[in-house]
């Protein structure tokens, strides 16, 4: 409801007019008349409801705009993650606005309390998870209920339920602030499980926020030994992660039925951090509501042969390489993870295409020469790091899959990577390669995390970033 225009309801695919008589004040007064009071989050809710209003207002203060959300209890959805919280795992669950995550928190917390029979406390920011008012929602079954005065004493409350109330799991919504990840933390360090929320898609959009990376174990930068540098194929600065991860397990919610699941936080944050291949297990809730999953692995390799697992990358042509100058072990790595039709060969007569580095293709060697005596395809990265090898997978599969890789996630990974170098004084500045505004503005704030400077320079589509100290 908005002052000024007519009433709408909006469905995910649909919105429909509920009235072309343009809502007034007293509409609007009307409203908050008979609904809770506003916390200092501009929301309230229905007593004994789940519903939650959400205020717009002027510069006054003044009301001038209402988005009511229906709010209601779904069993069942719990079934996805049941393995997770019958043993006991402190989870997370990952997604965007809307996709059902405190749906299945308030499913959780009725499991929790009914079934398997554990004190549970549900600290309610917004009265969202239990419904307004002083008496919960019976969606909760048996959990307890404590409402937080305003938004900024939630981590306090977090504290003092462990503190009072002697619980076996917290229940805890819309994880947002350093001082909750700090209290998360403390949380689970006491041996309580804890069962979250937090925006952010995935796992790696978790990590790469400052804020509340340390749910997942936040990261650090580490400087190798020159000989451990060789033995892992990487750059003397490299990333890793700092401490124990907060929770457990991390949950994606990609749909309200579809969820890809991380059953070891640490394993995977290891995996992202270090460039290795990995892929969550995704479960689904079937036409007659069951649960099915597919284990979805890296491919198998089979005489250095990475097969595609989805229909799109079927239809991709197989290339066969022969690497000169570039980590073996590195390359294959990326390629698992991307799961492209790729045969390494160890002799340059079996493969359609040669991939060397800048460095090795000056001092022309007699493989080189002859592979373009031969007529043989020469693709000349700019450096053998991860970044200019994923760069060059994307630019011989992109248009075969008909899909662009995540441009986003190989910008950020570039700039780690100059990072990484003038950290370790192996560079005085590194240029990176020409982005977006948004784009550019994701990777200074990347930089301002290491504690560097950054400035964009250069004239639109070629503006770029550069990095120093």
């Amino acid at each position: 409801m908005d002052l000024g225009r007519p009433p709408e309801a909006r469905f995910f695919r649909d919105e429909v007019v509920l009235s072309f008589k343009d809502v007034t004040e007293a509409d609007l007064e009307y409203v908050t008349t008979h609904i809770g009071d506003f916390g200092d989050d501009n929301r309230a809710g229905i007593e004994r409801t789940l519903h939650r209003i959400s205020a717009f207002r002027n510069r006054k203060g003044h009301v001038i705009g209402l988005t009511c959300r229906v709010g209601r209890a779904v069993l069942g959805t719990v079934k996805l993650i049941e393995d997770l919280i019958q043993s006991g795992k402190s989870t997370l669950l990952l997604g965007r606005p809307g996709v059902g995550k405190t749906t299945m928190l308030r499913e959780v917390a009725r499991v929790l309390a009914d079934d398997l029979k554990k004190r549970v406390i549900i600290v309610d920011t917004s009265n969202e998870i239990a419904g307004d008012g002083d008496i919960p929602h019976p969606a909760i079954g048996h959990a307890r209920r404590m409402q937080v005065p305003t938004t900024a004493m939630q981590h306090a409350v977090m504290i003092e339920a462990v503190e009072n109330h002697m619980p076996e799991a917290i229940i805890i919504d819309e994880i947002g602030t350093e001082l909750e990840a700090l209290a998360s933390r403390t949380i689970a360090e006491r041996g309580v499980q804890l069962v979250g929320t937090a925006h952010g898609n995935t796992l790696e959009n978790l990590i790469l926020n400052p804020t509340l990376s340390d749910l997942v174990g936040g990261i650090q930068t580490v400087t190798l030994g020159d000989e451990e540098a060789r033995r892992r194929g990487t750059q003397k600065s490299i990333l890793e992660r700092k401490a124990p991860p907060t929770f457990n397990a991390v949950v994606e919610l990609q749909d309200f039925e579809r969820v890809a699941v991380h059953p070891d936080t640490a394993e995977a944050v290891d995996a992202l951090l270090r460039g290795r291949p990995f892929t969550p297990e995704v479960r689904w809730l079937d036409e007659r509501r069951e649960m099915q999953h597919e284990a979805i692995s890296p491919s198998v390799a089979t005489d250095r042969v990475f097969r595609a697992e989805s229909p799109q990358l079927k239809k991709a042509k197989p290339r066969v390489l022969y690497l000169f100058g570039i980590n073996r072990a590195k390359f294959e790595s990326i390629v698992q993870e991307m799961r492209l039709p790729v045969r390494i060969t160890t002799t340059w007569e079996e493969a359609d295409m040669v991939v060397t580095s800048n460095s090795y293709y000056r001092r022309q060697p007699q493989v080189l020469r002859d592979t373009e005596d031969r007529g043989l395809p020469i693709y000349v990265l700019k450096s053998s790091t991860a970044y200019h090898i994923r760069r060059f997978l994307n630019e011989v599969y992109g248009n075969n899959r008909g899909e662009k890789f995540d441009t986003v996630r190989i910008a950020l990974e570039e700039a780690q990577e100059a990072i990484n170098q003038v950290v370790a004084n192996e560079e005085k500045f590194m240029e990176l390669t020409p982005q977006n505004a948004y784009v550019r503005r994701l990777q200074h704030l990347l930089v301002e995390r290491h504690h560097l400077s950054s400035r964009s320079h250069g004239t639109e589509p070629a503006r770029r970033v550069e990095i120093f100290r």
